[in-house]
Order: structure tokens, then sequence, then C-alpha cells
């Protein structure tokens, strides 16, 4: 097994099969896990944040340190060290490529406790941010700045990654310096829960995009999408993003996964704190230890995590499933994504519900629909029903499974509730991109910027 490893002999591809088998739990040990990103600007200008000086992103990281977070470093090129997160207990606060500042949250018990998780950081990264004059904003790209305004964050990954997202696909800086995301990650019991879930979760990813849809700004005006970060995601990287329509073959499980992922080209290779430019080559070279950027050099177990760390569908398999399908958001909405899955995902006949109601649509469908979904939201169509019917549908699944799991916080109330705000745009049809279209083309008179003044957290 990949845990009992020597590191003196080659990865062997059952090592990296097992790494995934590795995550297997039983269903009293499952956790949720919530992240989000939310852009960072200065108060008055509403310009972007460079990393360093008196107020910069940096500086953000060091005064959360006076709430418990410990710093984590990695060599900066020019000497010395690089303040690249936080950490603290199993929660992490990482610096995303255009200085969005992500919080990724512990595996939690119930959405109360995600919830008031969210909300201490939300607090304390507030308190940080009015002493130096920042603010927060999520939305799910940037409104009004354009790519060469942001300034690059001195991680060394992102180095290799800007270089090489242009030769692959148009919008991969986009989607590094002006999309921001929600996710939720789950657990699976076995190879077959995973299989499950991961097909339920990929076919309905679509139908989450349309109801968090909340970007439809680009450069200062309407961009034609209420999701423009989901349409980033269809030019940024073919061999690494999309629908893998392969999780819906007969045979597929852990195997057919690490062999796509083996497939996927690298970005780096991680040594001694540094990083090493491989893009563009065969993990399976390093394996045998051929990378001629890395001589004498075989892969670990660490180097497939980093490496399955790099790769961007809809839906990603590590030792949990992954989400990844949502604009960023009000804070309100980022505990209900997790509430979300979690009702879908973690009763077992919300699950098979939820299979019903995907389970016809072809991989042509669940394609286009992917497409759909960043233009129409809630008016696109699938199987001969509108978006919004499904996720109707969807969240009463949903609402149903979070009764089951009954979960309840200290006021003997259950998770449903973080579900009405998603239930409300289901019912209206009208998602909040649209909502930020008519203050566009009514009080706002044009003026996108106005967003920072009404919906900063």
């Amino acid at each position: 097994m990949a845990g009992t490893l020597c590191e003196d002999r080659p990865l062997v591809l059952a090592d990296l099969i097992g790494w995934f088998e590795q995550g297997a739990k039983a269903p009293a040990d499952f956790r949720v896990g919530a992240e989000h990103e939310k852009f960072v600007f200065r108060l008055g200008s509403h310009a972007p944040v460079a990393y360093g000086g008196p107020a910069g992103i940096r500086a953000l990281m060091e005064g959360m340190m006076r709430f418990g977070w410990t710093g984590a470093y990695e060599p900066s090129p020019t000497g010395g060290e690089t303040l690249i997160g936080l950490s603290r207990g199993l929660a992490n606060v990482s610096l995303e490529p255009g200085g969005q500042f992500e919080l990724s949250g512990a595996p939690l018990h119930s959405m109360h406790d995600i919830c008031e998780e969210t909300g201490q950081h939300l607090e304390e990264a507030k308190v940080v941010a009015a002493e130096l004059g920042l603010g927060f904003l999520g939305l799910g790209f940037t409104p009004v700045w354009r790519r060469n305004e942001i300034p690059a964050m001195p991680k060394g990954r992102y180095k290799i990654m800007r270089e090489y997202m242009p030769k692959v696909g148009g919008l991969g800086l986009d989607m590094m310096f002006r999309t921001c995301t929600v996710q939720a990650n789950l657990d699976f019991a076995d190879e077959a829960d995973m299989v499950a879930k991961f097909r339920v979760s990929l076919a309905l990813q679509p139908i989450v995009t349309a109801l968090f849809a909340n970007s439809p700004f680009t450069d200062g005006a309407p961009n034609g999408f209420l999701s423009a970060r989901a349409n980033v995601w269809t030019d940024t990287d073919p061999d690494r993003t999309g629908m893998l329509d392969f999780v819906f073959d007969d045979g597929f499980g852990f195997e057919a996964y690490t062999r796509y992922a083996l497939g996927v080209p690298m970005y780096f290779v991680k040594r001694d704190g540094g990083y090493i430019d491989v893009a563009g080559r065969s993990f399976a070279e390093f394996m045998s230890g051929k990378l001629a950027e890395a001589p004498g050099q075989r892969a670990t177990i660490k180097d497939w995590v980093d490496h399955t760390s790099t790769i961007f569908p809809e839906v990603r398999l590590k030792q949990y499933l992954e989400m990844r399908g949502a604009d960023a958001g009000p804070w309100t909405r980022l505990c209900a994504l997790p509430a979300l899955w979690a009702g879908l995902l973690y009763d077992p006949a919300a699950l098979a519900a939820a299979w019903d109601l995907c389970k016809r649509w072809s991989a042509a469908d669940r394609d286009v629909l992917r497409g759909d979904v960043a233009r129409l939201a809630l008016k696109a169509s699938i199987g001969g029903r509108f978006v919004q019917d499904v996720a109707k549908d969807m969240l009463l699944i949903a609402r149903e499974g979070l009764k089951r799991r009954n979960r309840l916080s200290a006021g003997m109330v259950d998770e449903t509730g973080y579900l009405e705000e998603l239930e409300d745009i289901a019912e209206s049809g009208i998602t909040a991109a649209e909502r930020l279209l008519q203050l566009y083309h009514g009080p706002w008179r044009g003026n996108v910027s106005q967003v920072f003044e009404a919906f900063a957290y």
C-alpha cells in the first residue's frame, strides 16, 4: 500500500491507486470541508492589492497571526522566505495567484460548525483588513480589473503555471487572476460509494453552477455571461479540466481515475522547498527517473499528491471528492454549498434520488449544459426540462437528505435552513448575477464599481 511505501523503491501504479483508496472512511466518520475565495481590494479606490508593502497581502496574512494562525513559507528566489499561507489546526489560508484570499476549512461534523468557522474567519480577516484599508468582495469574476492590472503573487508554482497556461488555453490566466469560487469536500466509504457520489456530483455540477451564478461583469461592463467564471474553465486547459465523461463508463473506479491523472501533464517538481519547471512532462517519466529537468529524481507519493492538486475538473478526486462548480458570493451562500452537497450525497435515499434525476443524461447533454449554464444559468435546459425545474427537484432532495441527517445546532435546529437562499433563487428563477445586472441597468446607472460598496463583506 502507498502508506507503507519505502522511499528507496520506485512507485508503481498500485501505489498511486492505493493513495486514493486510503481516503475511504466509515460513514460515521464522514465530514464536510468548505473552501471559499474572495477578492481583496483597497477601500476607496477599489484597486487590486499587491503582495508587499505595509498594506499588502503579506501584511494581511501577518496580521491574521494574532488570531493563532501560523505562517507557511517557501524559499524566495531573491533570498529569505516568502509567506505563502497560514494554518490553524486543520484549516488553512492560502495565497492565490492574483491575491485572492482563500479559506480551506477543517473537515467538520455539521453545517453549523462550517458556518461558525466561516463566520469566525471573516470576522478575523475584516478586523485586520480594516486596519490596512482593505476590503473583501465575493464574486465569481473580477468585475472591473483588467488582467494586466492584477499583481502576481510570488509563489513558485504560480510562475510555472503563468508561463504554461497560454500554451494550452485562451483563458487560463483569467482563471488564475480573475476568478473566485466556493467549494465543498466530501468523503466516501469505499470505491462503489466514491463512484456513485462522483457520478451524481459531476452530472449535477452545472445545476449548481446555475444556482450560484454571480459573475456577469468583465472590465467594468456586462460580459454576456451569468457565470464568467464557469466560462473561463471551458478554455483553460483541456488536459486537466472538464466533465470527465469516463467517470460514467462501466468499470470506472480508482484505477481509471489514476490512469487519467497519470495522463495529465505535470507542472512542477518540488524539491527542498523550491520548484523545478517540468510543465508538459509526464508523471510516468518522473516515476521512472527519466525527467531531464530533475536528473536522478524519482517521484514519491508526496509528488503524486502535488500532481493531483494540479488537475482541475468540475469534480476532483483526492482522498475525498471536491465540488468545484460554484461562483463565490456572500457568506450565506458560502454555507449553502456544503449543505447542498451533504444533503445530496450523505443520505443514501437522497443519493439514489439525485441519481434518478440525472442518470438518463448523455455525455453530450452534460457537456452542452456545462457551456449553456455559463450564459443562461437557470434558463438553460437539459433532457427536455429547464434547469430551474431540475434545481427545484435537486434542492428538495437535498432538504430531505439534511432532515434525515438530523445534525442539530445547540438550539436544536437542523441544517435545512442553509438551503433557503438557494431555494429562493430556484423558485424565482433569478440568479444573483441577474440581480446585479438589474442594479447595473437601474440604480447604478452603468457604474459597476458600485458592487464594491454594495456587496463587500
